[in-house]
């Protein structure tokens, strides 16, 4: 998705578009508007924390090396000191000024923590949500699910090439049910859930019968509590982890995203492992 986000890849099926552009007809358009930043980030090895500014600054408009050198300069790194000799931590760093300097309306972030110390985390998803608050937007994509939940406004899920769920995180997990039903006979026949409820997971333990569902309505309860066999029925909220559980190993995900059908990527992220994907701020 990030490949077709920054008109590197074009989409299998389906179209995209970044600050209202295509960014298959108008790649670099699109990349003049954006920021990005990978879980390893590629910079020139030889040159200082200065040059590697001075270098990049050639490429975009008036401001951008002292945007850059006040962001160095927060950060507490020394203009002077090599890349090479940069500790990962401080890299992200170097990284994300760059990629803030020219104040883009998008920040693209894939995977930016990945093997940092907790301080240094912390420390960069505080300047992601600074970032949200100025009304900028930002687009993380993160396997650690604490992180999503703690900046995200929307969240998506990726899976297998498939866009899975698309809505905002509240939204989400306020949808989001898991039910128990006791039984006197594991083999008990339950009716479907009526609609608009949709059952994710269904799994058999004895005599509990617990069910994922999403938009499952609480009054819903005393219907099933009458159906012949059953015992009893509970339901509670779903953690963010057992939401994106349930939406990549569930077996009632046949077509439907939140707001329109299910919709597919590229051959790249058809290969990938699930992902969930966040964004906070404005939409651009």
């Amino acid at each position: 998705m990030i490949r077709i986000l920054t008109g590197f890849q074009k989409p299998t099926s389906g179209s995209a578009t970044v600050c209202g552009i295509d960014p298959v007809k108008d790649p670099l358009h699109v990349r003049g508007r954006i920021g990005y930043v990978s879980d390893r980030p590629s910079m020139y090895e030889w040159m200082t924390v200065s040059q590697i500014g001075w270098f990049t600054a050639s490429f975009y408009p008036d401001g951008f090396l002292d945007a850059y050198t006040q962001l160095i300069d927060r950060y507490e790194i020394s203009m002077q000191q090599k890349v090479k000799h940069l500790s990962k931590g401080q890299r992200a760093k170097v990284a994300l000024s760059l990629s803030l300097a020219h104040d883009p309306e998008l920040l693209i972030l894939d995977e930016p923590t990945s093997g940092l110390d907790p301080m240094v985390r912390r420390e960069f998803l505080e300047s992601m949500v600074e970032r949200a608050a100025s009304g900028r937007t930002v687009f993380l994509s993160s396997h650690q699910i604490s992180e999503v939940e703690r900046v995200a406004d929307t969240i998506a899920i990726l899976h297998r090439g498939k866009l899975r769920c698309c809505q905002p995180i509240n939204d989400l997990k306020a949808s989001m049910s898991q039910i128990t039903i006791g039984l006197d006979d594991p083999l008990c026949q339950l009716p479907a859930l009526p609609e608009p409820a949709e059952t994710l997971i269904e799994n058999t333990q004895g005599r509990h019968r617990q069910i994922v569902a999403r938009n499952f309505n609480p009054a819903m309860i005393a219907e099933l509590e009458n159906v012949s066999g059953v015992l009893s029925v509970s339901h509670r909220a779903m953690s963010l982890e057992e939401i994106f559980i349930a939406f990549t190993h569930g077996e009632g995900l046949h077509g439907e995203v939140s707001g329109g059908k299910e919709q597919g990527l590229s051959d790249e992220a058809e290969h990938s492992a699930e992902t969930p994907l966040i964004e906070s701020g404005e939409a651009s």
